[in-house]
């Protein structure tokens, strides 16, 4: 599962969703919204501090008010099962700042010199799992089929807007461009851009890199590792070619959308499900509102927007159009 990156925060479930058979779908609204997310992914995390062992006091109305600015800030409900990891991580804080308990670290979180401090609150709250061409069945369907439709040989000369929404270490907004270029996009001929936000700076500056290990440029398909620039450990960073397409900025999912143009293409998996159906609604009501009429929206596999917008109609595994 991936982050979003809402781009909220996000803390791990206790287990991976499995991918459902092509052409299942699975009622999101129904699985426990046990995590914290941001629009990005996580990981397995094991730094859980017992009751016992905590060096800082943390009260029911402590965590309460945590769990309330998370909600207020990223549309995410923790539950009470994630205090220790909530513990866990932003005690790191506390002995950073030299704090000694929790109320402080409200109180400074409530004052003006404090403001600097939600980021690195949400940032430290913030755990990214994401791979290269992740479900690579959305860009398969992409290149044979989304682009082919925006690119056709009347607008050969039009531009191309793609939003990665959730975009968490950068794997997934390289994924997009390399698949652009393997389909022949001529960027002399079409003004194409691809906008990649995320709530967490940290991973934003990151991504902007473009630079990966060994172990993560493993998982990139063997032809596609010639758009990195290799190094003789294995690591890369993305060719020039690549890194152009790719504009990144700090968003909030829930926050105001400042992009005056519509997209032709959303990308926005894995971050649903980690919202109340409230906010899921009114997020994809505002995915549709970004779309350009007959746009492309990614969801993740866990997810479905069936029945959540009339305008949008199933066209592939998590695959939605934009009616009208």
């Amino acid at each position: 599962m991936e982050a979003i990156r809402v781009d909220g925060c996000l803390l791990e479930p206790t287990e991976e969703v499995p991918e459902p058979p092509s052409g299942d779908q699975i009622n999101f609204a129904k699985i426990p919204l046990c995590i914290f997310a941001t629009c990005a992914g996580f990981d397995r995390m094991t730094e859980l501090a017992t009751p016992k062992s905590r060096a800082f006091s943390l009260s029911a109305a402590e965590y309460r008010s945590i769990c309330d600015r998370v909600y207020a800030l990223a549309g995410i409900k923790l539950g009470d099962q994630k205090q220790d990891l909530v513990y866990s991580r932003l005690s790191k804080r506390l002995r950073t700042l030299g704090l000694e308990n929790f109320g402080p670290y409200l109180n400074l979180l409530d004052s003006p010199e404090g403001q600097g401090e939600v980021e690195f609150m949400l940032n430290a709250l913030t755990t990214n799992l994401t791979s290269f061409f992740r479900e690579v069945h959305h860009f398969d369907h992409m290149k044979s089929t989304a682009l082919k439709e925006c690119l056709n040989d009347k607008n050969s000369d039009r531009s191309l807007r793609i939003w990665s929404s959730a975009c968490s270490t950068g794997e997934e907004p390289y994924s997009i461009a390399m698949t652009l270029l393997e389909s022949g996009l001529d960027p002399r001929r079409v003004d194409a851009r691809i906008l990649a936000t995320d709530i967490n700076t940290d991973v934003l500056e990151q991504a902007s890199y473009g630079q990966y290990s060994q172990a993560i440029l493993s998982k990139c398909p063997p032809n596609y590792r010639s758009y990195f620039q290799m190094a003789p450990d294995g690591s890369g960073e993305a060719k020039a070619a690549v890194k152009s397409l790719l504009r990144f900025k700090q968003l909030n999912l829930l926050g105001s959308w400042p992009m005056k143009r519509k997209f032709d293409i959303i990308f926005c998996r894995n971050v649903l499900i980690y919202f109340d159906n409230e906010t899921k609604a009114r997020l994809v009501d505002r995915f549709v509102d970004a779309l350009k009429p007959r746009g492309w929206l990614y969801l993740g596999h866990s997810e479905s927007a069936s029945g959540v917008h009339p305008a949008l109609e199933p066209s592939g595994r998590t695959v939605y159009r934009k009616i009208s």
